[in-house]
């Protein structure tokens, strides 16, 4: 289904922008938020369909109030897990692997949990999710790890609430959830890579999730060129070097197409295969 009714495509100009914006860079950082996956049929937090939009979101008080909310929790994950499973990257994502695969892009810093990266094709040691993953459930009493698919198999053969099979604790999936405070160590990664990047591409992130948001302050304030490519103004649109406000996925498919197919850089280019 559609996310959003009207949709905003970028002018030739701006797509020129970025592509030379990008074109001289060696260390380039990409910030993703909800916006680069809804291409994809992954609603935004906050656009239609999203948790703002249909109710309250989550909370960690939530789950850890009882057994009834941890059931209600497990119930809706047995039943919307699939659909989260069998979404595809779209051509924002694709973009994004293809720089990597030509040597430009030094790493994801993400606030999405749906994985879409790393199908796109990216080494998982170069996605940061700062706020956890959809694919994989932790015991929060002894750490067990499991991929997501092995608890989705234990909820359709025995829906309820699943507990570690090494211990009986509490299980949950590896995402943050409202009230709850960001690993430190994802985010000292993302830091650490923001300090070293020459461009900083934002793309589908409103900016205003704290502390992920400082992220490409840091870039900025440490000589990163910024570019935001987000259908909606952010707090840091005023330090930018460029924003375009339109949809990430035909946005980056039209700069890639300048920066590989058009041989805007040529011969630094083309090592980056599809």
């Amino acid at each position: 289904m559609e996310q959003y009714p009207e949709r905003r495509i970028a002018s030739a100009d701006q797509i020129s922008m970025l592509a030379r914006l990008l074109a001289p860079a060696r260390r380039i950082v990409a910030f993703t938020g909800a916006g680069i996956s809804t291409e994809s049929g992954i609603p935004d937090y906050r656009g239609p369909g999203g948790v703002w939009a249909s109710g309250a979101p989550p909370t960690l008080d939530d789950f850890l109030r009882g057994e009834e909310m941890r059931r209600a929790y497990w119930e809706r994950r047995r039943v919307n897990y699939p659909e989260l499973a069998s979404r595809h990257p779209n051509r924002a994502h694709r973009m994004l692997a293809r720089l990597e695969r030509a040597g430009r892009l030094s790493g994801v810093v993400t606030q999405n949990i749906d994985g879409l990266h790393q199908k796109a094709g990216h080494n998982p040691d170069r996605v940061i999710e700062l706020h956890g993953s959809a694919h994989h459930v932790r015991c929060m009493t002894c750490g067990t790890i499991w991929d997501a698919d092995v608890i989705q198999q234990r909820l359709e053969r025995d829906p309820g609430v699943p507990e570690c099979e090494r211990c009986g604790g509490v299980l949950r999936t590896t995402t943050v959830l409202f009230g709850e405070p960001m690993p430190a160590a994802p985010l000292r990664r993302a830091v650490d890579l923001a300090r070293s990047c020459d461009v900083m591409l934002v793309i589908g992130s409103s900016l205003v999730v704290q502390p992920a948001a400082q992220v490409p302050l840091v870039a900025q304030q440490a000589g990163a060129r910024l570019a935001l490519v987000n259908r909606e103004s952010t707090p840091l649109d005023p330090l930018a070097e460029l924003v375009i406000a339109a949809d990430a996925g035909p946005t980056l498919a039209a700069v890639e197409r300048l920066l590989f197919e058009n041989g805007l850089q040529p011969g630094g280019w083309q090592t980056g295969q599809k």
